[in-house]
């Protein structure tokens, strides 16, 4: 099966990605794995480090004349910033020189600093950073790969900043992927544009940072993907399991599912009908997923981002040096990161189905991959 490890600080040397399991044969593009990384970056409300940030990739192993090998993939993105942290985050044995010692609320600090007996944030802020999510982007972009050549897209869009929400009902489909992208904020909804842009605005005036709600649909993901029969397969859970591992994300839906908690069953659910020799549902509130297996409708799910915790006017903490009373430190930071949330919340959806797919269908190689899901999709259409 797929899976993946990532390693580095945000300032340290570099950030690296170590992927297992993908099959031989798959396309591999570092202009397209640039251009992957560049949507994490964008955003309006993200802060002057993102201007700063320059993704310098490096293939270490895995791939060879632009195909995966079968053998794990292996790429590192270099820190431009290094020079500049190259002695405070040195390697060698030294005493820092800016111990940081008034962890932050909301923040891993003052958790990570008892877990791990440190006095200094600095241990625990740097690979707590959601920098570390450009490794997972390079994760996202090979299962997207995949995805593509088994018929699966998949697509992420900004639904709610701050007390803005989109009003649309609609959803985006793989070809309003562009006009996403163009958005400065990622809405697909363009009547909420310039509200969400006025609400960053407004909290940036006041010093202050800003959450939101993403959503994630697939389309094309053939029924029965995940399991009934165990719990750690249900695709449902992985789902939840994989968006919550992402920096400030508090809370995950699928489909309707907080508001379906508030109604009766013979309004929640999705009725099932066979017309013209397919099988239907009259809605999706399931969002695509019964049962811990997929349905064959297109998967629907979103995730909560709380707001960004380093803020400008820094909330009351204290030293754990001297127990006295202070303020917590201060880094770069963002207003408002939802945008680039979507764009994360995208890599783990991808890294989930694939997971999943190449767990039930195997393959060495992606033909032998591509000719499975193909009969399995066959036997569906005949069911």
């Amino acid at each position: 099966m797929i899976r993946f490890l990532t390693a580095g600080e945000s300032h340290g040397p570099g950030l690296v990605a170590i992927v297992e399991g993908l099959p031989a044969g798959l396309p591999f593009s570092t202009g397209e794995l640039s251009v992957e990384l560049a949507r994490r970056r964008m955003g309006y409300g993200r802060g002057n480090r993102m201007k700063l940030e320059k993704d310098e990739l490096e293939v270490l192993g895995g791939i060879r004349h632009g195909f995966t090998l079968g053998s794990p993939v292996a790429v590192l993105i270099r820190n431009t910033e290094w020079p500049r942290w190259a002695e405070e985050m040195s390697a060698e044995p030294a005493e820092p020189k800016r111990p940081l010692t008034t962890p932050r609320p909301g923040h891993a600090d003052l958790a990570g600093m008892l877990k791990y007996d440190t006095h200094d944030a600095r241990d625990i802020l740097e690979r707590s950073s959601a920098r570390e999510t450009a490794a997972r982007t390079i994760v996202g972009y090979l299962c997207k790969q995949l995805l593509s050549r088994v018929d699966v897209e998949i697509v992420s869009h900004v639904v709610a900043i701050g007390s803005v929400e989109t009003s649309t009902e609609s959803v985006p489909t793989p070809t309003d992927r562009r006009a996403i992208d163009d958005s400065p904020v990622r809405v697909f909804d363009p009547t909420a544009e310039q509200a969400m842009i006025a609400e960053i605005e407004a909290a940036k005036a006041d010093r202050d940072t800003l959450g939101g709600v993403v959503e994630v649909i697939a389309y094309g993901l053939p029924a029965g993907i995940g399991s009934h029969v165990h719990w750690d397969r249900k695709i449902d859970a992985l789902l939840a399991e994989a968006l919550m591992s992402i920096q400030a994300i508090k809370a995950v839906e699928v489909g309707d599912g907080f508001a379906t908690a508030h109604e009766r069953g013979s309004t929640a659910h999705d009725e099932i009908f066979y017309e013209e020799g397919s099988w239907r549902r009259n809605r999706d509130r399931a969002g695509g997923t019964e049962g811990g297996m997929s349905t064959g409708q297109p998967l629907r799910v979103r995730a909560a981002m709380k707001p960004i915790a380093t803020l400008m006017r820094p909330l009351a903490s204290v030293d754990v040096t001297t127990k006295e009373a202070d303020v917590a430190f201060r880094e770069r930071s963002d207003t408002c990161a939802v945008p680039a949330a979507a764009v994360v919340a995208e890599q783990m959806v991808a890294f989930v189905l694939a997971a999943e797919i190449q767990r039930s269908f195997g393959g060495d190689t992606m033909d032998d991959l591509r000719r499975t899901v193909d009969a399995y999709r066959t036997r569906l259409d005949a069911f």
